[in-house]
C-alpha cells in the first residue's frame, strides 16, 4: 500500500501566479526525472524510478504579514515570507527510497523553484528558513545535519529551571525526533552537539533501536526510551506542555533510566569552554613559528600520504542580520591548495552561530589570517608535540 505523501517544504514567492508548464517543462528537463502536470489536485509532479514529489500551489488574496514564532532565520527571509503571495507546496513520501535520498530530491525541486522565481523556502519540520543560496549550497556541498534540524529548549515548570532540550527536522527523513530532560542552561550547547551526532545516524537510516544501551563517540552510554515511556517518570509537569511534540519523539535517558545526562554531556561539554587570552596567543606565536615549516611540508605531501593540513582563522558572521556590526568565529579549514600567500581550504565545520559559512564551503585564508595549526594523519589529530616532531622531523637540509 502506497503511504501518503507528507508536506515537508513551502516555497513562499512573491508573484501570486505559480511559473507556466512550459518553463517548469524547461527547468526541470533532465533524463533521471518525468514532469507530469495531469495528476489530479496537483501543479505539477516529479517522478523519478524511486522517487515522487508533487507541488501544489495557493494564492493569497493579500501578503501574509507574519511570520510564525518559532522560524528561524535572517530578518531579509522573514520580510520575503510576509510579502509572499503564492506558494508552493512541496510534499514527498519520507524515507523512500532511502532517507536521505527523499530529502534532497525534494531539495532538488525546491532549488530549481527558487530559481525561477523570487522566494524563500521554509523547512516545515524543522522550523527553518533558507534563501535560494542556502538550498544551493546545502544540496552541493558536504551534508551537514544542522541544515536540517532547530534544537529547541524550553523549561517545563517555574519551579524547575532545568531544560527539555528537543529537535525539530528529523521527520523528513522517516525518522523519530528526539528529546533529553533535565539540562542545564550551561549545558545546552553540549546537547545540541550531542543530537546532532545522533540526528545524522538518525537521517541516514543508521540509528540506534529503542531500549538497547547505546555508546557514543567519546565512550558514554545511553538509551532511547520512546517518549510515553521516557517521559512516565517525570513529576510535576503539566501534560499540556506536550502538545504538538506527540508520539514521534524518542527519549535519550541514562542506561538505568534516568533523566540525568550530566555524565554523558561531560566531554561534549569540553569542545565549548572558552579559549583564554593567554591560550589564543600562545596559539597564535606557535602558528607563526611553525607556519613556514607547517607550509613546506604541505607543499612536499605525497599523493597518498594519510595526512591532512588544517588551519584556524577568524571569518565574519552576522548574527544579528546583515544591517548590525559584523562578529568573528574561529573555523577550521583543511588545506586543499596553497599559493604564495594565501591557500584555498574546505571548512571542516560551518559556522555555529549563522549558515553564513557551510560545512563543505571552499573559502580563501590569507597566510596572515592563520592563528592556529593542525595535522591529522588517518583521521586521527595529532597532539601539538606530535605536529612539531612531524615537521622538524621532516624539515630539509
Amino acid at each position: 500500500m502506497t503511504q501518503p505523501l507528507k508536506e515537508v517544504y513551502l516555497v513562499a514567492a512573491e508573484a501570486p501566479e505559480p511559473v507556466g508548464a512550459e518553463v517548469l517543462t524547461e527547468a526541470f528537463s533532465s533524463d533521471e526525472v518525468e514532469l507530469l502536470f495531469d495528476v489530479p489536485g496537483v501543479l505539477f509532479s516529479v517522478r523519478s524510478e524511486q522517487s515522487r514529489v508533487d507541488v501544489r500551489f495557493d494564492t493569497l488574496l493579500k501578503p501574509l504579514g507574519w511570520t510564525p514564532d518559532l522560524l528561524t532565520g535572517p530578518p531579509e527571509l522573514r520580510a520575503r515570507l510576509e510579502a509572499a503571495r503564492g506558494f508552493y507546496r512541496v510534499s514527498f513520501e519520507p524515507g523512500v527510497p532511502q532517507p536521505s535520498v527523499a530529502a534532497f530530491e525534494a531539495l532538488w525541486t525546491v532549488r530549481t523553484l527558487l530559481e525561477l522565481c523570487e522566494g524563500v523556502a521554509v523547512d516545515l519540520t524543522s522550523f527553518k528558513l533558507h534563501s535560494g543560496l542556502d538550498v544551493e549550497e546545502i544540496t552541493e556541498l558536504d551534508f551537514d545535519i544542522r541544515d536540517h534540524l532547530t534544537v529547541h529548549a524550553q523549561v517545563l515548570s517555574e519551579s524547575d529551571p532545568l531544560l527539555w532540550v528537543h529537535t525539530h527536522g528529523l521527520a523528513k527523513f522517516a525518522a523519530p525526533d528526539v528529546e533529553m530532560f533535565r539540562i542545564a542552561e550551561a549545558d545546552l550547547s553540549a546537547a545540541e552537539t550531542f543530537f546532532y551526532e545522533l540526528a545524522a545516524d538518525l537521517a541516514f537510516g543508521s540509528g540506534p533501536q529503542p531500549r538497547q544501551v547505546l555508546t557514543t563517540s567519546v565512550g558514554r552510554d545511553f538509551r532511547l526510551l520512546p517518549c510515553d515511556e521516557g517521559r512516565a517518570n517525570l513529576f510535576q509537569v503539566d501534560p499540556d506542555t506536550f502538545t504538538g511534540h506527540g508520539s514521534g519523539f524518542l527519549t535519550v535517558v541514562s542506561p538505568e533510566g534516568r533523566h540525568s545526562m550530566s555524565e554523558i554531556l561531560v566531554h561534549y561539554r569540553e569542545r565549548f569552554t572558552e579559549e583564554s587570552e593567554d591560550e589564543s596567543r600562545k596559539k597564535q606565536t606557535e602558528a607563526s613559528r611553525l607556519l613556514p615549516l607547517f607550509k613546506g611540508r604541505y607543499l612536499r605531501k605525497g599523493l597518498m600520504e594519510p595526512l591532512t593540513f588544517l588551519v584556524r582563522a577568524p571569518f565574519e558572521v552576522h548574527p544579528s542580520g546583515a544591517s548590525e556590526e559584523p562578529e568573528q568565529e574561529q573555523l577550521w579549514v583543511e588545506v586543499v591548495q596553497w599559493s604564495e600567500e594565501t591557500l584555498i581550504g574546505k571548512l571542516v565545520e560551518g559556522g555555529t552561530r549563522t549558515s553564513e559559512w557551510r560545512k563543505g564551503s571552499h573559502v580563501e585564508v590569507d597566510d596572515t589570517q592563520i592563528n592556529a595549526l593542525s595535522v591529522a594523519r588517518e583521521g586521527r589529530q595529532l597532539e601539538p608535540d606530535e605536529v612539531e616532531q612531524l615537521l622538524q622531523l621532516e624539515r630539509p637540509a
